[in-house]
């Protein structure tokens, strides 16, 4: 067998007797004393047995209640480690974390992993979208891309937007799906409508997608969960593969829905010969390093915990992004808000001049994206962050910036200093975001809030 898979098979020959084998899918083997198991994760066999076997990539099994037979693809033997696990349930469902959404913030590699696995080929330089339809045809009939979203779905939008004008130059609306089905949406039969949303599930993105169909629209669900209200509605699903997501506040969800975005742009700009092969080669193999440098930017916690200590008695914090990173901005400051309770704005840097440069002073701290794109040493982008800094500095505000790795100026005028590895622009919100989740959540922990299911919000919102 080739893919990825987890397989349990039971032959009504042998009944008691279980065959079992995985390739890059979860896969756990359980020893009890009357009994075996076999379950895709810990929680699920912990109140029969805390002895467990972890299976790696190509392990076949067989499971009899006598014992465990384990072989590697060639049939030789193999002897893998009985592993003790002496977490409560809870506990083993948060993986040792803290709290849920800590333990999402980590699973964001693995996420991404998983959200781009079997879709991007760097060597045929295309893309391969399983549930998704779309043709050279019906791509050239369309004359825009209405995408409707609320809340970190929105900010991931405004990102794809970015992604798809890019790489497919095709024209790209975004609005809060609340907005969308209270006016007169220009939409029709050419317009390709784009649904948003973690849990197929929430009232108003539901309702405007049937609003842009009703309209003639083809409708497009990006979402995590199969068979999901928005993904049964559409006649494409793009689904992100991101796991459950148990905290409140969404972290992984943000991340694989930019990588879906960056995929679907890939495909588009194929489909409408707005990417050559290698240049689609090139912004795929970015996109298959993403995984690798989540986990380097995870590796910074410890000086992001200090950062947000050392601020966590704000009562007021500015984000400040540019370009890509304006909607890093927005979602910064919505995960500060959600979960420590503190006011958070984000602005796009340039429009500080227009209003929000009033409110700093020493109290103020205020978080600015300024990475740098891999593709240039000083982008327009960056010189400007690098004068918006100076201003705030200027009027006694107090500055954390997210800076790439190898930039020496930024660390030198700043209070607080974030690195992040670099990629290329498009892509460098999904590492970008990562500190700004990682502020938020110990800001939140270090105040004593309820991190998990923090006041008046519900997980999935299904009432408008």
């Amino acid at each position: 067998m080739k893919g990825t898979y987890a397989l349990a098979v039971v032959s009504e020959r042998s009944p008691e007797m279980l065959v079992v084998a995985k390739n890059a899918s979860p896969l756990v083997l359980g020893l009890g004393e009357r009994a075996n198991f076999v379950a895709s994760d810990v929680p699920a066999i912990l109140a029969h047995t805390r002895d467990v076997i972890f299976l790696e990539e190509g392990d076949f099994a067989v499971i009899t209640k006598k014992g465990i037979e384990l072989t590697d693809r060639a049939g030789k033997k193999l002897d893998r480690k009985v592993r003790r696990i002496d977490w409560t349930p809870t506990m083993a469902e948060k993986n040792g974390h803290k709290h849920f959404m800590h333990k999402e913030i980590h699973e964001q590699a693995r996420a991404l992993t998983d959200t781009i696995r079997g879709r991007a080929s760097v060597e045929e330089g295309d893309v391969y979208l399983d549930g998704c339809h779309l043709d050279a045809k019906t791509v050239a009939g369309l004359n825009k891309i209405h995408v409707v979203a609320c809340g970190t779905s929105w900010h991931a939008s405004l990102t794809g937007k970015l992604m798809i004008e890019t790489l497919a130059r095709i024209p790209v609306e975004v609005d809060l799906a609340s907005e969308f089905r209270y006016r007169e949406p220009l939409v029709d039969a050419r317009t390709l409508c784009i649904a948003v949303s973690q849990s197929g599930e929430t009232a108003d993105t539901l309702g405007s997608f049937r609003e842009a169909k009703s309209r003639g629209a083809r409708g497009l669900a990006i979402c995590n969960v199969v068979g999901s209200a928005i993904a049964r509605e559409a006649d494409d699903v793009l689904y992100t593969h991101a796991g459950p997501e148990i905290g409140v506040a969404s972290t992984k969800a943000f991340t694989t829905q930019l990588a879906a975005f960056f995929l679907l742009a890939v495909r588009l700009g194929r489909l409408r010969g707005t990417l050559d092969v290698p240049t689609a080669r090139k912004h795929l193999e970015h996109l298959r390093e993403l995984p690798s440098l989540v986990e380097k930017t995870l590796k910074h916690e410890e000086e992001i915990k200090q950062a947000a200590y050392k601020f966590s008695a704000a009562r007021d914090l500015l984000f400040l992004g540019r370009g890509p990173q304006y909607p890093v901005a927005l979602e910064g400051a919505l995960k500060l808000k959600e979960i420590s309770y503190i006011h958070a704005e984000g602005y796009a840097a340039g429009e500080m001049k227009h209003g929000p440069i009033a409110l700093i002073d020493e109290n103020m701290p205020v978080m600015v994206l300024a990475p740098r794109d891999s593709a240039s040493e000083a982008g327009v982008n960056y010189e400007k962050i690098l004068g918006n800094i100076q201003e705030v500095k200027a009027r006694g505000g107090r500055v954390i910036a997210i800076h790439s790795d190898d930039d020496k100026m930024v660390p030198k005028i700043v209070e607080c200093a974030i690195a992040i590895p670099q990629t290329n622009a498009l892509l460098l919100p999904i590492i970008s975001v990562i500190p700004t989740q990682l502020f938020s959540y110990h800001v939140a922990d270090h105040r004593g809030t309820d991190v998990d299911q923090p006041r008046n919000l519900a997980k999935s919102v299904t009432v408008e």
